[in-house]
């Protein structure tokens, strides 16, 4: 395998890996306010204020695994 396969490869390997762990976090984030708003719907705005930022801070890992992916496919 040439330099620029194994790059292309380590590329995708780090966004396909690194977005493996934002998206399962962001799912059962999603299911536990969910669960949340069925037991106590008066608490909807705490509760999708805390989802927001949590999903948020989630997302930033794989924005920061994209960042990484960009720069081993330019080295």
């Amino acid at each position: 395998m040439d330099a620029e396969a194994t790059k292309m490869l380590a590329a995708g390997l780090a966004m396909g890996l690194g977005a493996l762990g934002p998206g399962l976090g962001i799912g059962i984030l999603g299911y536990g306010a969910m669960q949340a708003l069925g037991r106590n719907p008066e608490a909807r705005g705490a509760i999708m204020t805390n989802m927001i930022l949590a999903i948020a801070f989630a997302e930033a890992i794989g924005i920061y695994c994209l960042i990484i992916a960009i720069i081993l496919g330019m080295l």
